[in-house]
């Protein structure tokens, strides 16, 4: 069916009434439906020379446990891309109004899916539903209102991809694991987040295609900086690359990311953009292990350009020649005592792997573990009387603490993980840690993992992010000034031209 006067002439002239099509009328989709409870019924009108889909939607919203919208689909197996130019036909409306490309389980309001949806204020997002009436999480894209976005299903890896009018499309950085048994439904929907309303969205130059690489294909790792809010769980992707990242830290005053790759540390703004790389000197052969100082004014770092040992060194923020902290090595930094004056670390000596202190300044070193095996990840709570790390010792990587004298050691988790990497929250109420899978030894990268968030004063786990990670996730200090949001690195395997 192909209007007269055009989709936007239809709306203009308040000739289209929104009736229901039918499912011949939806162009390379099966049928249209509305999912969940809505007040006012949704429709779709299509122009087959343009590739223009015109969508009506009510509904309360696409959140939480249950969605309500219209939703225009078709049934697919296997890998595919879903791409489309997305814009709002009526001014206002409400901000959070979602047009979106959508890939899910079943029609049921409560199914497990996962979309691109761009709000009615520009946010884009990859919004996904792990299992069927599970809550709702978002990874936002960091790119507002794009010309064209897409979707992109490969096995179990989904991902939100970007693109100018013209050209190919490139993913933003959200990216997420789900298991969907084929076939899924995948299309288009539009809410209006206002169970009153219908809000009208246009999708033009759309386009489905079903990919299956090549035997031979060689995926490629695409690395995302990522922030998450410890209050809404939600994730914002900062700075996606094909360049290899880790261990983020963030700045004492909340404006900047520090990061390591190839050997150097780099300095991201907090909102994204181009990192810049910081002058240290000799040391070209940085390592994941570097933090801020607690005054922000110094910058320690891991490097083994001398010797080919990792030894620690400290320098300006700025940027500096390196001053020698540590003269043997490995040594690997992980965390400022609160007042500045001391250094903790993970070295090897003598075929052991433990915990030691050092003075800022370069001196003599202190072990503070004795235990056979491996003690890692040292960081000092911000009150100094605790340093928190992980330990082997009991068969399984587990968080554990103990005075800053090495005395007092005790376990803080005993379950059926390996807990690497604690981190104490700058107000002192929280440890976020890596986990990985009991099955899996070290800290490998290219992992299924979850970010975990354990209160200091003693409670329950909870599970912050699940992800694709390891290695450079969140080797160090990361938590962002005021103690509400965690920076740490994702990473995906993509084949394809992306």
């Amino acid at each position: 069916m192909k209007p007269a006067l055009g989709l936007i002439g239809l709306v203009a002239a308040g000739l289209w009434a929104g009736s229901p099509s039918s499912a011949a009328e939806v162009g390379i989709f099966e049928g249209d439906r509305d999912v969940g409870k809505v007040g006012q019924p949704g429709s779709v009108v299509f122009e087959e020379t343009g590739k223009d889909y015109m969508i009506s939607g009510g509904g309360e919203n696409m959140w939480f446990t249950n969605d309500a919208f219209h939703f225009i689909w078709k049934r697919v197996s296997g890998d595919f891309e879903l791409q489309a130019a997305v814009q709002w036909l009526q001014a206002g409306g409400n901000a959070h109004r979602k047009a979106c490309l959508v890939v899910r389980q079943t029609l049921e309001p409560d199914s497990a899916y996962i979309d691109v949806a761009v709000h009615g204020d520009g946010l884009t997002s990859l919004q996904y539903r792990e299992a069927r009436g599970g809550l709702t999480r978002e990874i936002q894209a960091n790119e507002t209102s794009p010309a064209r976005v897409g979707i992109a299903r490969q096995g179990e890896t989904f991902l939100l991809a970007v693109g100018s009018e013209a050209g190919p499309l490139h993913p933003a950085g959200p990216f997420m694991r789900l298991r969907f048994t084929d076939p899924v439904y995948v299309g288009l929907g539009v809410c209006a987040h206002d169970d009153k309303a219908i809000e009208r969205a246009r999708f033009s130059q759309v386009e489905f295609q079903q990919r299956k690489p090549a035997a031979d294909a060689k995926p490629a790792l695409h690395c995302t900086l990522e922030t998450i809010a410890i209050g809404s769980r939600d994730r914002r992707a900062i700075y996606h690359t094909l360049d290899h990242i880790e261990a983020p830290n963030w700045s004492r005053d909340g404006s900047y990311f520090l990061f390591n790759a190839g050997g150097r540390i780099y300095r991201l703004p907090v909102k994204g953009g181009k990192p810049a790389a910081i002058d240290t000197g000799f040391a070209q052969r940085c390592n994941n292990d570097h933090g801020i100082s607690p005054d922000g004014a110094r910058l320690a770092i891991s490097d083994q350009t001398r010797g080919g040992k990792s030894l620690i060194y400290t320098l300006p923020i700025n940027g500096g020649e390196p001053k020698a902290v540590t003269p043997i090595g490995p040594s690997y930094w992980h965390g400022w005592s609160p007042d500045g004056a001391t250094l903790a670390y993970c070295a090897e000596r003598n075929g052991e792997f433990d915990v030691y202190t050092v003075p800022a300044g370069g001196g003599e070193e202190k072990r503070l573990t004795t235990a056979k095996g491996l003690d890692d990840g040292p960081d000092y709570s911000p009150d100094g009387k605790w340093i928190y790390f992980n330990s082997d010792r009991t068969g399984t990587m587990q968080i554990w603490r103990m005075k800053p004298d090495g005395n007092g050691q005790e376990a803080l988790t005993s379950d059926e993980f390996n807990n690497w990497f604690a981190h104490p929250s700058p107000d002192g109420k929280w440890i976020a840690f890596l986990t990985y899978e009991k099955a899996v030894s070290g800290h490998p990268a290219n992992q299924v993992v979850r970010l975990r968030l354990m209160p200091a004063a003693g409670g329950s786990i909870q599970e912050l992010a699940r992800l694709f990670g390891g290695q450079g996730t969140i080797n160090v200090p990361s938590w962002s000034p005021d103690s509400k949001q965690l920076a740490f690195v994702s990473y995906e395997m993509v084949i394809g031209d992306w």
